[in-house]
């Protein structure tokens, strides 16, 4: 169904489009906008949603993702060049882009640590406990930054390479509409390389395995002797260092660490989870489900992007988005448990 979505949404930019007098669809099939534009503004809601997509099974939300991954883009920025709060502290060695990647990811397991233990300890409602640190995290990246001002890592061309850079550029590749090959952004393999990471931990491990079994029934996941509480917070530790990572590549690939960085994100990377056929409940769902309805929501943005649609437009359809993709889970889970009374009758 998500397939047959995305290819009905690209003949709506490509072909549609045309019929009704917009212009821009043309411009969809061209190597410029697929690995320039579509490619790279994916990487970030991919991240944030496969970080989301572990708590999602888990039958919990995390609100709080954007924040995280300012955070991690400050955090980053700020150990690279020495400067802000971080940096000062020369906690890791400056001009390092191995130890600024690595502070931003810790900055971001550190955000969900938080989250984990006001959930679990404190036994707060896991969407209001994130909708509190979104804000939280949200003042921290400010308080973190100098004088809450972005820090500029333009001088860094290694760090900035890793959203700049283009691998197997010289591939004999053919020309797509007039567009030349511009080679596979860093970026794109980046969020390749965590798809896949995350596919093998959810589905042939047993965390993996324990939080499908906490989504479908929490209690019989503590009877059948896995600790729920450790296990909520790893998840939610797993999902901040994501987030940090997503924080870094956005610090990369906007040359700062602004405390802006990721707000907003959050709803894209919710929106592509519930789309991608995770349960609301938990319980239901899978990375590669999530990460086709991210090239879905990527899809929808840059063919409106093209189509000259302006981004209150944009985020008008990407908020019925999200109420038909959770209308849809709800229906779907509606008809499963009427499948499940049938059987037992």
């Amino acid at each position: 169904s998500l397939l047959i979505a995305l290819i009905l949404l690209i003949l709506l930019i490509t072909v549609v489009s045309g019929w009704i007098g917009l212009e821009g669809g043309s411009k969809f099939f061209t190597w410029q906008n697929l690995l320039n534009s579509l490619a790279q503004a994916v990487v970030i809601v991919g991240l944030l949603a496969m970080g989301e997509t572990i708590v999602a099974l888990a039958g919990v939300m995390d609100i709080s993702i954007g924040s995280i991954a300012s955070c991690g883009s400050v955090v980053a920025a700020s150990t690279l060049v020495g400067t802000g709060a971080v940096g000062s502290l020369s906690i890791f060695p400056q001009n390092n882009i191995f130890w600024a990647i690595v502070a931003g990811i810790l900055a971001g397991m550190i955000g969900g640590l938080i989250n984990g233990l006001i959930i679990t300890k404190l036994h707060v409602n896991a969407t209001v406990a994130t909708l509190g640190t979104m804000a939280a995290f949200a003042g921290t990246a400010f308080l973190l930054a100098p004088n809450g001002k972005p820090i500029g890592v333009v001088t860094q061309p290694n760090f900035t390479w890793l959203a700049q850079g283009r691998l197997w550029k010289d591939a004999a590749v053919h020309t797509l509409n007039g567009s030349k090959w511009t080679g596979v952004p860093v970026l794109t393999v980046i969020l390749l390389v965590v798809v896949i990471v995350m596919h093998i931990l959810m589905r042939y491990t047993s965390f993996g395995r324990a939080v499908y079994a906490i989504g479908g029934n929490a209690t019989a996941a503590r009877l059948a002797g896995i600790n729920v509480t450790t296990m909520k917070i790893r998840m939610f530790m797993i999902s901040g260092g994501i987030a940090g990572l997503a924080g870094v590549l956005l610090a990369s690939r906007t040359t700062s660490g602004n405390p802006i960085n990721g707000q907003g994100l959050e709803m894209q990377a919710i929106t592509a989870v519930y789309l991608g056929g995770t349960s609301t409940s938990g319980g239901k769902g899978t990375v590669f489900g999530t990460f086709l309805a991210v090239i879905i929501v990527g899809v929808l943005n840059n063919g409106m992007n093209l189509l000259g649609f302006n981004t209150f437009v944009q985020k008008v359809a990407l908020g019925m988005l999200l109420v038909v993709a959770v209308a849809i889970s709800q229906y779907r889970q509606l008809q499963s448990e009427k499948s499940h009374k049938r059987m037992e009758k």
